[in-house]
């Protein structure tokens, strides 16, 4: 049967189709007795009487209806007469039912052109044979046998990393310089289990979780990935920057190494010089550090750093919630982007927004507050800072457009 399509790669497919396919007129008058075509081979190649009546057997994977595909056809002589025995889909019900050979045209065609594979009486008698040698005189098992149990091998993985039928896994890219294992592994922090993936040349390292058999939230195993890469951090001495992932798949998953877009001309558009003031080209290169951080998940050191910016002329939290007050209607009445300004109004709850960004971003993330308490390991926590971060990082583009007067025009003087 995986002789049958032109595609070596579909020969597992082709089986599939044929293998089940139904005698048509039923079991009663089948060749053989045989209710599925795999049956009807299994007897002509283990039973050398119904070998004997065997002419040939004609297989094709060309419809024979709508949305119908595939057939099987055997000639054989019973009796003195010449017969053929067709198989068709299951589908094809009212074939299958007795006495629906009588009228059956097994050599019509319903597709204009096919293809189809025929094998002789002496096929089948030699395959007949070389399976009688190999039974007498079995080879032993390769010492390699991936060819043959790669779906073994595989289940075997899978149980080994803790892989049910109910697992849904969070998967999350871990940029760092830890000790970490060479080969994925499954491992336990506190009542959690933690699937490490290894770093490879198209993969980055990574830590999958189980949300059901760990009875975890996306927003909870998200805290658990950065406790544990925290504790870890601590016992190497060593960072650890959680990137990017997803939910949803039933199976650990690597993370592919991140391949950024980027802008790129075949004409150079930009004829800047250096700023000759001291204070502008601080603001900018407290700017790029702001935005390398909100780039590589270092939201904390993002919202200080835009918070720095505009600390350059307006100090102390007076004089900066009210450069922030005054300014931030141009920012959250913006109509050309409005897609993080209600959830940032909606976190400021009774807080004005002024006094939000002060307190309990600026000044949180600054020092250990008690009263503006601010855990970067919290999933939730770090959501509320890449929020208030976008909206911070428009505050700090319009204090160097606007106060320090630095234009963002690549060919302005």
């Amino acid at each position: 049967m995986g002789l049958t399509p032109l595609i070596p790669e579909w020969a597992g497919h082709a089986c599939a189709i044929l293998q089940r396919h139904g005698p048509v007129g039923g079991v009663e008058t089948a060749f053989a007795g045989a209710g599925e075509f795999i049956t009807a081979l299994t007897r002509i190649i283990g039973d050398p009487e119904v070998r004997g009546s065997v002419v040939a057997v004609h297989l094709s994977l060309a419809p024979i209806a709508i949305n119908s595909r595939g057939w099987a056809r055997i000639a054989y002589d019973s009796g003195g007469t010449r017969k053929c025995a067709a198989y068709v889909p299951q589908e094809a019900v009212t074939l299958l039912q007795p006495g629906a050979d009588i009228d059956f045209d097994a050599a019509a065609r319903y597709a204009s052109v096919s293809r189809e594979i025929a094998l002789s009486r002496r096929f089948f008698d030699l395959l007949a044979a070389r399976v009688a040698r190999d039974r007498r005189h079995p080879q032993p098992v390769p010492k390699d046998a991936s060819e043959y149990d790669a779906e073994e091998a595989e289940r075997t993985r899978l149980e080994r990393l803790g892989v049910t039928p109910s697992s849904t896994f969070l998967n999350i890219g871990v940029d760092n310089q830890l000790t970490w294992p060479r080969h994925e592994e499954l491992v336990a922090f506190d009542q959690y289990r933690l699937v490490l993936m290894p770093k490879t040349n198209e993969f980055v390292q990574s830590i999958s979780i189980d949300l059901n058999s760990n009875r975890l939230s996306i927003e909870q195993a998200q805290t658990v990935i950065n406790r544990f890469l925290s504790m870890l951090s601590w016992c190497d001495d060593q960072f650890a920057v959680v990137e990017g992932g997803w939910a949803g798949s039933p199976v650990p998953l690597p993370l592919a190494r991140r391949n950024l877009a980027f802008t790129s001309t075949h004409q150079w558009a930009f004829a800047r010089s250096m700023p000759a003031s001291e204070e502008v080209r601080r603001a900018l290169a407290l700017y790029r550090e702001a935005r390398n951080a909100e780039q590589n998940f270092l939201v904390s050191y993002a919202v200080l750093n835009y918070y720095k910016i505009i600390e350059l002329r307006h100090v102390g939290w007076k004089a900066g919630t009210k450069w922030i007050a005054d300014n931030l209607s141009a920012v959250l009445d913006d109509p050309r982007d409005q897609h993080s300004i209600p959830t940032f109004l909606a976190a400021c709850g009774a807080d004005s927004p002024e006094k939000y960004i002060y307190a309990a971003c600026r000044v949180a993330v600054a020092h250990a507050s008690l009263d503006r308490v601010s855990d970067p390991d919290e999933a939730a926590e770090l959501r509320r800072l890449e929020n208030a971060a976008d909206v911070m990082r428009r505050l700090a583009r319009r204090f160097i457009a606007v106060d320090l007067g630095v234009p963002d025009d690549p060919f302005a003087p």
